[in-house]
């Protein structure tokens, strides 16, 4: 599971004039919050807990706002370039904070992708760089990628009609600040040119998602608008024992934990669809004081690093330890949180950007019926069988907007 992504923010920004002559082009505001933490938002939720901003024009801003900070479970730290580096150079020049295998993203646009499933499949490829890619209807902005299966042969210039191109979200291994053989150098103009021509550069085609860069005036305008309509999106709300685990009765640890047939590549399809995957569970195990908060807390970690391994993820866990009649204070108390209470799902109202009208929830028992219906939830009964097709099924009555809000 990658732990760290690195995010390249030291560009000028020359072409949104006035607008990045004193602010760093991440900084810029986006529906009223920095362009910026709508990336690091994306990073936390796939799981990423060290993010590195390589910063460089304006970067007294950036380690202002955001060195040291954590956000949504993701420590922040800065590395400033010394001197004009370019998208290689600062890299290398911050290759001594990098992990084995890391995420790299462009701190200037938004590929909204599942994370997860292009690093399992930069596994499989094995290369030193492996880009997610986006097909455009004209490719004038930023050149094409020729493709050979899932190997990047070479970079073409820039040209009208459609064409396949770099969507500035890539899965790196360490290995590449190699390349880097000097100061300045680019990495989407020497690098991965450089890469590809050794075979040592692939990439992975994603339809139909939201894209949008922010780095010309008329994009910077739209994006006002198109990307707090993409952040507030739906969730699927997953009740946790009899609908992703078998319930074999207050499951606490890995060792008593079995996925309920399918459930892994039911939380993927979520994730693949642009949806939040959300777990909301009653586990009154606690109140009876068979087993510890932590004990959940460690249970839902591990089941995050095992969907992971699969090229998913639960974006939020959610679960009351109460119980009404059983146990000792606090935890024996009648409490809003435990369904068909609506607590957990107001909670995950508050930390998650979560447009609850196009929302549904997935629970085995009357209880979860009832919190769905309390909240204008539409509720859907899991009665066993295979959680991936339930899932399939669901989704595919509701598609929502996918729009690709500009080409690169």
């Amino acid at each position: 599971m990658i732990r760290q992504a690195v995010i390249l923010v030291g560009g000028k920004g020359t072409r949104l004039g006035a607008l990045t002559a004193e602010m760093p082009k991440p900084l810029l505001e986006i529906g009223g919050q920095p362009f910026l933490d709508y990336l690091l938002f994306e990073v936390a939720r796939h799981g990423v807990t060290d993010v590195i901003l390589l910063a460089g024009h304006g970067a007294d801003l950036v380690r202002a706002r955001y060195d040291g900070r954590e956000i949504a479970g993701a420590k922040v730290r800065c590395v400033v370039e010394p001197e004009a580096a370019g998208t290689g150079g600062a890299l290398r020049q911050a290759s001594a904070s990098l992990d084995p295998w890391f995420f790299l993203l462009n701190g200037d646009s938004i590929f909204d992708i599942n994370m997860h499933d292009l690093a399992l499949d930069a596994e499989r490829r094995g290369s030193l760089g492996h880009l997610a890619l986006l097909p455009v209807g004209d490719a004038r902005r930023s050149g094409a990628v020729a493709l050979d299966g899932s190997r990047i042969v070479a970079f073409a210039a820039r040209g009208s009609g459609p064409a396949i191109v770099n969507g500035g979200v890539y899965v790196v291994r360490r290995d590449i600040v190699e390349f880097a053989a000097r100061v300045p150098m680019s990495l989407e103009n020497e690098i991965f040119p450089a890469l590809a021509a050794r075979g040592q550069l692939s990439g992975k085609v994603y339809d139909d998602r939201f894209f949008i860069d922010i780095g010309v005036p008329t994009d910077f305008a739209a994006a006002q608008t198109a990307i707090p309509r993409w952040a507030r999106r739906p969730a699927v709300f997953f009740d946790r024992d009899g609908v992703l685990n078998v319930d074999t009765g207050y499951v606490h640890r890995s060792d008593e934990f079995r996925w309920v047939d399918g459930a892994p590549e039911a939380v993927r399809a979520v994730n693949d669809s642009g949806r939040l995957a959300v777990v909301v569970t009653n586990q009154a195990g606690v109140a009876r004081g068979l087993y510890d908060e932590a004990a959940v807390d460690r249970l839902h970690d591990w089941m995050n690093r095992e969907l992971a391994a699969r090229g998913a993820h639960i974006d939020g866990f959610y679960f009351c330890p109460h119980h009404p009649d059983i146990g000792e204070p606090p935890y024996r108390q009648a409490c809003d949180c435990r369904k068909p209470g609506t607590g957990l799902l107001r909670r995950a109202m508050v930390d998650l950007p979560i447009d609850m009208d196009r929302s549904l929830l997935i629970g085995d028992r009357p209880s979860d019926l009832e919190a769905a219906a309390a909240m204008a939830l539409p509720g859907h009964h899991f009665d066993g069988g295979n959680l991936r097709d339930f899932v399939a099924a669901l989704l595919a009555r509701d598609r929502p907007g996918r729009d690709v809000a500009t080409t690169p």
